[in-house]
């Protein structure tokens, strides 16, 4: 006997503002409301999903009163309905209104989390708002049920796959190939051994499609791979187990993937497994402002923590006397290296590995020390932050005259900034957006700290995540 279909209650509220997740944040009854499919002003009937202490969450059912920044979603899977494609959660909101929205994410971090405030607030970068993304992770599913195989982005808040045949967010060229990848995968004996094909882009259109083969693949396998590569223009690589164990299929496309960065005359070579950032456009701005906020001069030495591949590295070699780059792989650095070798910048560069989350004043001192001093800093850390780096930069007194700190999470940036400033006298001189992520909720920001005199107490710094400080407002 089928089970009845649930009944959600449902409830009206107006809505204040939009959460990092891109969902209307109201109040009712005390408690914070999260209502997906909403916008600020806008007075909505919602159905309520999940029922907490501090706050709930739900989903539109009806706009009453519709916000004027409202516009028709341009792709098909886009909805907060059951089944809609999740990459998304903004295409309802007029793009511009996106940005300043994250701005305002950002802001609001940093007052209610850090107990900052920027001097100035820097103009947002844009880029794209479609065909940007050049890397992206599809899910592959065998479905008997809808009708076979399904290449794509998970559905929304679920492990299913969206049954999405276009993708508004991906390169034509990448989005035109998730039917044939799905008739790819068909033709497989392993199709329920391959749970996920990573896409990634290189600045020339060269596209890499990763298999991520659970199973040896048959001479027959092989010989369909081949196929689809030669029909489609592509290079396909495969990966038996973690990201370093990946393949290609033929030598050539071992070193085909490259980002240009033209204003620094560099490039950066690397697999389709490498963290890049996914929109080439919006990171050669990001990278131009980044190092011209930094006010690099010829004489200048500087530190790149969180390298990587060297995205910044690179070009602040080309500006400056002398840079490290700071980085937790082994293997990422030794990749490091060999890219400013082939920029010919090898002797301007050094690159170091360590443990980023451990590092100490006396870490610090040495480096100071083996640069003969340090001029500038530049940190790109992941999601986590960077708060061992912020307090050791809060304690020293051995300080660079700048800082340029670019972060894809508001929360940690609100974090380290507050431990820079309440615990070091860092002054928040500027700070604003990157636009890296159209129709998502996903913030990339940056911010310009320059040195003041340390507080003679130490302030207390509440680490808080963006949600925690919503509910705790509430």
């Amino acid at each position: 006997m089928a089970r009845a279909p649930k009944v959600y209650e449902k409830f009206t509220v107006t809505i204040e503002s939009l959460d990092q997740e891109g969902r209307g944040v109201a109040h009712r009854d005390g408690k914070a409301v999260f209502v997906e499919g909403a916008l600020p002003h806008e007075t909505v009937v919602y159905e309520r999903i999940r029922n907490k202490p501090s706050y709930e969450s739900g989903r539109v059912v009806e706009v009453l009163k519709e916000s004027s920044l409202r516009v028709k979603p341009a792709c098909p899977h886009f909805g907060i309905e059951p089944g809609c494609c999740g990459g998304c959660a903004m295409q309802h909101l007029e793009p511009n209104a996106q940005v300043a929205i994250k701005q305002r994410v950002m802001l609001d971090a940093l007052w209610h989390i850090g107990k900052v405030k920027p001097e100035t607030i820097m103009a947002p970068i844009f880029g794209p708002f479609w065909g940007y993304r050049h890397r992206a992770r599809l899910t592959v599913r065998d479905v008997a049920k809808k009708g076979g195989v399904l290449v794509g982005f998970h559905e929304k808040s679920s492990s299913y796959v969206a049954d999405m045949t276009t993708c508004k967010i991906l390169p034509n060229y990448v989005s035109e190939l998730l039917v044939p990848l799905r008739e790819l995968v068909e033709k497989l004996s392993i199709r329920q051994r391959l749970p996920q094909i990573e896409v990634a882009v290189g600045g020339d259109g060269r596209i890499a499609l990763v298999m991520r083969v659970l199973e040896t693949p048959t001479d027959e396998d092989m010989r369909q791979f081949d196929a689809f590569a030669l029909e489609h223009g592509v290079d396909i690589w495969l990966q038996p187990k973690g990201p370093d164990s990946c393949y290609p299929m033929h030598k050539d496309a071992l070193t085909a993937l490259k980002l240009e960065l033209t204003e620094f005359g560099v490039f950066i070579s690397f697999k389709p497994t490498d963290f890049t950032q996914v929109n080439h456009r919006l990171n050669e701005t990001m990278v131009s402002r980044a190092i011209n906020l930094l006010d690099v001069h010829p004489d200048h030495k500087v530190a790149d923590f969180f390298c990587g591949l060297g995205n910044f590295t690179l070009p602040l070699a080309v500006r400056s006397q002398k840079v490290i780059g700071i980085e937790g792989s082994d293997q990422l650095v030794e990749r490091a290296r060999a890219g400013a070798a082939d920029n010919g910048l090898a002797e301007k560069t050094e690159f170091v590995a360590r443990n980023l989350f451990t590092w100490c004043e006396e870490d610090w001192d040495k480096l100071w020390n083996q640069m003969g001093g340090i001029d500038r800093v530049l940190i790109d850390p992941p999601r986590e932050g960077a708060l061992e780096l912020a307090r050791t930069l809060a304690a020293t007194d051995k300080r660079p005259a700048r800082i340029v700190y670019v972060s894809c999470n508001p929360a940690t940036l609100a974090r380290d900034c507050a431990v820079l400033h309440h615990e070091g006298g860092w002054h928040i001189r500027s700070a604003g957006v990157m636009n890296m992520f159209p129709h998502t909720g996903h913030v990339e920001s940056m911010a310009v700290l320059e040195p003041g005199p340390k507080p003679e107490k130490k302030a207390e710094v509440v680490e808080e995540t963006a949600q925690e400080s919503a509910e705790a407002e509430a």
